[in-house]
């Protein structure tokens, strides 16, 4: 199985790091998901603390997080957080997404920058990124139809049942991803997000732009993350 970290890391560290430096058809018309039926925000777990996700390794290193997140993409992402701020109404935890590695790792990654503690899992990249279905991502793009994932922040928002049952939108905020929300570029889970897939191929499957996550996942990004937060793309 694809192992996960929950890890102790040093807010401090982060702040100077900061200042240092089988496709899944996801994508519907904007009207579409508009008037999808609206689903309640689930419960957040207690300030501080990092929802409880099955099979976690733990590891005591203060700064391991440096580890799992490269110092470079953490620093893009807390630059975009502070160029951002003004919008994103929550800022003690943050996910970011490191699209430099393979759908292989678990690269979707959750930053509880209050609460000191890190942890990851599985996402899938959109189909339009990787055509040759290698696993990898090849390039972003913001475009319609493209079926590809995008860079940039993304502000949580609400939560709807769909096509994919439980997801909830996006709102891109840079010039990179500002289609998102038109696109239908969501958090939801699928199939082919499962940590089987792994196991029988090797990779995920792709999905056509959303930021797709194992089915029994989902509710670990939802209570993690609730609404207001970001989610930052890109690659290290």
């Amino acid at each position: 199985m694809m192992s996960q970290h929950d890890t102790t890391i040093n807010r401090r560290a982060i702040m100077l790091a900061g200042a240092a430096l089988a496709v899944g058809a996801c994508s519907r018309s904007s009207s579409t998901l508009r008037s999808a039926t609206p689903l309640s925000a689930p419960t957040l777990p207690p300030k501080g603390r990092l929802p409880s996700v099955p099979a976690m390794v733990r590891q005591d290193a203060p700064n391991a997080v440096f580890s799992t997140v490269s110092p470079a993409l953490l620093g893009k992402a807390l630059a975009s957080l502070d160029r951002h701020g003004s919008r994103i109404k929550h800022r003690d935890r943050i996910a970011i997404v490191d699209f430099s590695a393979p759908s292989s790792d678990a690269r979707l990654h959750f930053l509880d920058v209050v609460g000191g503690k890190a942890s990851r899992l599985l996402v899938a990249h959109g189909s339009g990124s990787d055509p040759r279905h290698t696993g990898y991502l090849e390039r972003f793009s913001n475009a319609f139809g493209s079926n590809a994932s995008s860079e940039g922040a993304y502000l949580t928002q609400d939560y709807y049942v769909g096509k994919h049952g439980r997801s909830q939108r996006l709102i891109g905020l840079d010039a990179t991803n500002n289609n998102a929300l038109d696109r239908a570029v969501v958090v939801h889970s699928a199939w082919y997000a499962n940590e089987d897939m792994i196991r029988a191929h090797g990779k995920l499957g792709r999905s056509q732009g959303c930021f797709a996550v194992g089915e029994n996942k989902l509710d670990d990004v939802f209570s993690f993350l609730g609404q207001g937060r970001m989610i930052f793309a890109a690659r290290s």
